[in-house]
């Protein structure tokens, strides 16, 4: 099996804006193709990056960032094959890992020793934060044998890594005391998904420390596992809850890809964006029952804004969202973002600030999204650039015989 990377070498892919948020709020990171931008909202202030890392400077698309659960690192990593650690606090680049094929997922663990990266040839690698300043590569981990990892994911208590891929499936691996001699125990496999998974997340409560892991696919569910033994134990079809598409009992109903899931800590609720659609909804998760619904439907009025990424603070639980991507065809700049906030999420009612209601105001969205005021158009065009991009990326393809003999002939490993 081959990875699609594209119609051409030389042309450039979209990739959708990314967004993450400090545990404690203490500042805001977005990503936009290669720029990261990071707004420090204790000191109202944008912050500059200082990469002295004595690494190959970011040219190509950011796929992946994430702040530690304490706040004190930070990782970015993509299509330029470069893993970066960054100190969250001076924003000084700690390390720059140089990964064999480009990167697509990034997790760190939960004590701040191990950070994770997958990359689309599904492989996970694993390097040590003790000692970042010496460490270039990371150790293997495990393999998913040729299918691009989406998302990666430490268990609450440590105990796991999970890894999802375009082929529909979930695997749950005990992490090893030894990560740098690689994980040997898979725990469980959570198969079920029709359709290539994207997103993943855990839901926990106080009663509930281990948590049960929630799926998003592009088969328009939300799934909900338990890990322990790879249960399937509920399906929530999004599409036609979220008022995405019209009921037609004579149509069959279309597919629409859940794009992104956020957990809010402490909670039984996850804030959940799909494709195409101009707005969140919020799902309950009832631990005794270990059933999922639909709670609330956020739809964000006025402009298409459609989100790409969305996270939330622990501290303020306010929820904020991107919108956007770069590399648009037919436009000469570099990318394009919008940010968005909802307050009171789990509350009724919440509420979607205006601009000047943003903690950090006009100054945080002139520094995260490039300028203020960005046009609607512009949002639509980066909207159904980034759906045509994922499904062409994700999609499995059909190929006769002949073309795929000459595919696997002529393919570049080297991606």
């Amino acid at each position: 099996m081959d990875i699609e990377e594209g119609d051409s070498q030389n042309k450039l892919e979209v990739a959708p804006a990314l967004i993450s948020v400090h545990p404690s709020q203490k500042s805001i990171a977005v990503a936009v193709g290669s720029d990261l931008r990071v707004f420090d909202l204790i000191e109202n202030c944008s912050v500059t990056l200082v990469d002295e890392s004595d690494g190959p400077s970011r040219k190509d698309s950011i796929r992946a960032i994430r702040y530690g659960a304490s706040g004190k690192f930070f990782v970015s990593a993509g299509d330029d094959k470069l893993v970066k650690i960054w100190s969250a606090e001076s924003w000084h680049c700690l390390n720059t890992i140089c990964s064999e094929k480009r990167v697509s997922a990034v997790a760190i663990s939960s004590d701040d020793i191990h950070v994770c990266y997958a990359d689309k040839f599904g492989v996970v690698w694993v390097i040590e934060l003790d000692g970042i300043s010496s460490s270039k590569k990371g150790a293997q981990l495990l393999s998913h044998y040729c299918s691009i990892i989406t998302s990666l994911e430490f268990s609450p208590d440590g105990r796991y890594i999970l890894s999802a891929d375009r082929d529909f499936k979930i695997r749950v691996t005990v992490f090893p005391k030894k990560p740098l001699e690689g994980a040997h125990e898979i725990q469980s496999f959570c198969l079920g998904h029709t359709e290539f998974i994207i997103c993943t997340a855990f839901v926990s409560t106080p009663e509930l420390t281990q948590g049960y892991l929630m799926s998003g696919s592009g088969d328009s569910t939300v799934r909900l596992w338990d890990i322990s033994s790879g249960s399937l134990l509920d399906t929530c079809e999004v599409s036609t809850v979220a008022g995405h598409l019209e009921s037609n009992e004579s149509e069959p109903p279309a597919q629409t890809t859940v794009t992104d899931i956020c957990t809010l800590p402490n909670s039984s609720l996850a804030a959940v964006a799909i494709q195409s659609f101009q707005g969140i909804f919020l799902l309950s998760c009832d631990v005794a029952a270990h059933t999922l619904s639909i709670t609330k439907v956020i739809k964000i009025p006025g402009e298409s804004f459609i989100p790409t990424s969305i996270s939330v603070s622990a501290s303020t639980r306010l929820l904020w969202m991107v919108s956007g991507a770069s590399n648009l065809p037919g436009s000469n700049h570099h990318g394009f973002s919008r940010v968005r906030v909802i307050s009171c999420i789990d509350t009724e009612p919440a509420s979607i600030l205006e601009d000047e209601q943003i903690p950090g105001g006009t100054k945080l969205l002139e520094q995260l999204q490039g300028k203020v005021q960005i046009e609607e158009s512009v949002m639509s065009a980066a909207a159904e650039a980034v759906r045509a991009a994922m499904s062409s990326l994700l999609m499995k393809k059909q190929y006769s015989e002949e073309k795929r003999e000459f595919r696997k002939r002529t393919r570049n490993d080297k991606k």
